[in-house]
């Protein structure tokens, strides 16, 4: 996207809005002398499955940036035993963190999602299912795949960053201060910090706070003095995502305070961050410039700050409890929860439900989609109920059958056999008819002869029923829903909230005018 060279003329930054981002406000508040600097070090990636800006419909000019936060031990230039070491086995990749940033130049707009990364989808990775974080180990080219084909989220670049990275933006800035208002202890994240009015955080200390997802806090009345026995949060990566967006607001405030457009204290920002930022190969340091000049006055607070809601899920007959998928043993993972997640990703990009939200065009008319149902449970009557149920919405259904189950607790998948626009959105018309714990996947071996889409039905989910219609009806007459399975199923919890408060236990912005101390650690 380009926009009025007379934007380039600003020397000024004085709000950051993400933090792979950071190293951007840097190079605009510095002017155009470090645009030359800057273009020809950072790291590139050739991502594939990347889209241009859109031109028309209700998402023209608007922009969606991946970032992936990699827990790749092996890619530090300096091997940290705080992270785990590479030499000791711990090699994984994994993407921590996944967020979307939506960036809308034509009604200056922001929004951010974010993805939990136990999530399990079909397309996780280019050999099948798996928890969303998975897909990094192949690249961001398959993070991205994995995004646009499951939640019909196109992606026009993708960043990522690992933990040296933002432990040196956290360290260039000058460390951070947070509030404590009790004292916490994360045994996997290092995190152990007494309850404090205002604590100031190196880049290390900072990351300790943003990684912990096995959180133990001393809650008021708690007589034990032993951290290992406190009480711990339930809610893992999603109390850990609620926590990372305070603290995004944390680090925004803190670069807005340091007052960027010093030559000097700036090049040290520019040289912490950027030989570990990995950028998309199509994305020109100018557009960078422009996105940030365009939103270099938006107030992080102001920001929408969502989270895709997801399901806990346990399998009843699988071991501790972990989901059993074709076989495997994939662990503690989360289930989608549509309507809830479209919901979420519309009110991200700014649609309606009527747009496909690959294309920002209106979605197809259900007479024009052909839909098969396969019965993917075993339950009786399954696949014909749900396709009569399609069918009561003007879908046209082409057949019914039988597929072998693949656990005793399974999503409802919407697979479709083609990359083309209109059967991508023939799916999400599919998908959008429905509730539960449905998700949409690109496979075509999953696609029966003569049909654009294929339903295999799964634990827990429901078919809307058509809306009302005749004299009595109203355009706000609620929609209602034909269950054709069990409505609720005891190992798929309820979904989580698209925005989620703070906890008592949660470390938040200090108060104004309070004065940081350093941290001190929880006797263990």
């Amino acid at each position: 996207m380009h926009r009025s060279a007379s934007r380039g003329r600003r020397h000024r930054v004085r709000r950051g809005v993400v933090i792979a981002l950071v190293v951007l406000l840097v190079l605009v508040g510095g002017g155009a002398g470090y645009l030359y600097y800057v273009t020809h070090d950072l790291n590139r990636v050739t991502v594939g499955g990347l889209r241009g800006a859109f031109t028309s419909g209700q998402e023209a000019e608007t922009e969606n940036i991946l970032m992936a936060g990699s827990t790749s031990r092996c890619a530090l230039s300096v091997q940290n035993p705080a992270y785990g070491l590479c030499s000791q086995g711990v090699n994984g990749v994994n993407s921590d963190v996944i967020m979307i940033l939506h960036v809308d130049p034509t009604h200056h707009r922001l929004a951010l999602l974010s993805i939990p990364r136990d999530l399990f989808i079909l397309n996780a990775r280019s050999t099948g299912a798996g928890k969303v974080d998975a897909g990094l180990y192949e690249g961001l080219t398959q993070v991205v795949a994995a995004i646009e084909e499951d939640f019909g989220i196109p992606i026009q670049h993708a960043v990522s960053l690992n933990f040296d990275q933002f432990a040196n933006v956290v360290d260039a800035l000058g460390g951070i201060n947070m509030a404590f208002p009790m004292s916490v202890f994360d045994q996997e994240s290092d995190l152990n910090v007494e309850a404090a009015s205002c604590v100031h955080l190196n880049g290390t200390q900072a990351l300790e706070v943003v990684r912990a997802r096995h959180l133990q806090y001393d809650a008021p009345g708690n007589d034990a003095d032993d951290p290992f026995s406190w009480p711990q949060e339930a809610q893992s990566d999603l109390a850990r995502i609620r926590r990372d967006h305070e603290f995004l607001r944390v680090l925004a405030s803190a670069v807005a305070k340091r007052g960027l457009g010093n030559p000097i204290s700036d090049l040290s920002l520019i040289n912490s961050v950027k030989g570990d930022l990995t950028f998309d190969q199509s994305w020109s340091v100018t557009d960078m410039a422009d996105l940030v000049l365009d939103f270099h006055s938006v107030d992080i607070n102001a920001v929408p700050q969502l989270t895709l809601p997801v399901a806990e899920v346990t399998d009843p007959d699988g071991a501790d409890g972990d989901l059993i998928f074709q076989g495997s043993s994939y662990g503690e993972v989360e289930f989608p929860a549509e309507a809830q997640d479209q919901n979420a990703i519309d009110q991200v990009l700014g649609i309606g439900p009527t747009i496909d939200s690959l294309t920002g065009k209106p979605l197809p008319a259900p007479s024009t989609v052909t839909v098969s149902v396969m019965n993917g449970t075993g339950a009786a009557n399954q696949a014909a109920d749900t396709a009569t149920a399609l069918s009561a919405l003007g879908f046209h259904t082409v057949g019914v059958g039988d597929t072998a189950p693949t656990g005793d607790v399974a999503e409802t998948v919407v697979y479709y056999g083609s990359r083309a626009p209109a059967v991508e959105a023939a799916a999400e018309a599919v998908a959008r008819s429905m509730t539960g714990s449905v998700t949409m996947a690109y496979d075509p071996s999953q696609v029966a002869d003569g049909a654009q889409v294929t339903v295999v039905t799964g634990s827990q989910f429901a078919v809307n029923a058509p809306a009302a219609t005749g004299a009595g009806a109203s355009s706000s007459t609620p929609t209602t829903t034909t269950t054709t399975t069990t409505p609720s199923v005891a190992a798929i919890a309820t979904p989580s909230p698209t925005m989620a408060n703070l906890e008592p236990w949660d470390p938040r912005a200090c108060a104004a005018g309070a004065t940081p101390t350093a941290p001190v650690a929880n006797p263990t």
